[in-house]
């Protein structure tokens, strides 16, 4: 690991104008879990590090009368803990839970599991010179591919490893950055970035923004969610493919359904298909299974990781019928 400086502002407005005015690769620092692993690997190798530890303003969830205000250094365990996020949002309690081990979950943040990086080999090792580093060439195209994408891949073939992104974008959250020019909200479905679109960075922050919450809107009576994960180990592992799904539930019917994978994109990937093919019809398993395989149709799997189409229209299956069992 490299020299750097460590800069610790005492709140928001000290952070934005240090961010606007900084010269030098800066890094912003939450929870750390993902970013020391980089640091000691010197995938990155930044100037500074800025510490968001001292922002209280960014740390706790807030309960208003029409959305769920999550502060971007929330950590994970106290996500998953939230006797509101139980009660409104199951299938975001499910997606916090599944999240690394206890103490991970203790450390890691809201805002830094919605900003890490990918987790590919080739990215990772500092031997290889891939495209998304700067190099000619995704070694994953023709090498071990297994962990890789099956959807919006070719250019770069890393997949988004945050279990809270589909959940949160099934609810319809938005995000909140905050800049010297102000504050401004998106769709947390817009702020990832494909690698045709920005090859180097996975979303839309800027150098000089801070992701600073996350808002999620206040369901409505018949809303239901969930999110199942399939992991290669028993625990403590990302997802290999995962399903976010939200819907109002009347009976055996879905309305507005989302449905949206984790493991199988460079971003969280929406399946249209799937919910355009369900909404408003009766839904047993048989016909839900179907329309999984149906959908998925679309994935173009590489050459060891076709397994994730097979697993992905069983836990679309699932993520179905729990919806309708709830």
């Amino acid at each position: 690991m490299r020299k750097f400086s460590l800069v610790q502002p005492e709140n928001l407005k000290e952070l934005v104008a240090f961010l606007a005015k900084a010269d030098g690769q800066r890094v912003i620092l939450a929870g750390g879990t993902d970013l020391f692993s980089l640091l000691k690997d010197e995938i990155l190798n930044p100037e500074i590090i800025v510490d968001l530890s001292r922002l209280k303003e960014l740390f706790g969830l807030r309960q208003e009368k029409e959305a769920l205000r999550i502060g971007a250094l929330t950590t994970i365990s106290e996500l998953a803990s939230s006797p509101i996020v139980q009660k409104n949002f199951f299938g975001l309690k499910q997606a916090a839970q599944s999240i690394g081990s206890p103490q991970l979950r203790n450390v890691g943040t809201v805002g830094g599991n919605l900003c890490q990086r990918p987790r590919c080999w080739y990215f990772r090792d500092p031997l290889f010179q891939c495209r998304k580093k700067g190099g000619s060439r995704c070694f994953a195209l023709n090498g071990r591919n297994k962990y890789h994408a099956i959807f919006g891949g070719g250019i770069c073939n890393i997949v988004h490893p945050s279990d809270l992104a589909p959940s949160l974008i099934s609810l319809e959250a938005k995000i909140k950055i905050a800049s010297k020019d102000g504050e401004k909200e998106m769709l947390l479905a817009d702020f990832f970035t494909l690698p045709s679109v920005s090859l180097r960075q996975e979303n839309k922050l800027q150098p000089n923004e801070v992701l600073t919450e996350v808002i999620v809107p206040k369901p409505s009576s018949h809303l239901k969610s969930t999110y199942v994960k399939f992991t290669e180990r028993g625990s403590w592992d990302f997802a290999l493919v995962s399903v976010a799904a939200a819907a109002e539930v009347q009976g055996d019917i879905l309305k507005k359904p989302k449905f949206v994978l984790g493991g199988v994109a460079p971003i969280p990937w929406r399946l249209t298909v799937f919910e355009q093919m369900i909404e408003g019809k009766k839904i047993d398993e048989k016909m839900a299974a179907a329309a999984a395989l149906e959908a998925l149709k679309e994935a173009r799997p590489l050459s060891e990781n076709a397994y994730k189409v097979d697993l992905a229209s069983v836990l679309l299956t699932r993520a179905t019928m729990s919806l309708l069992s709830r």
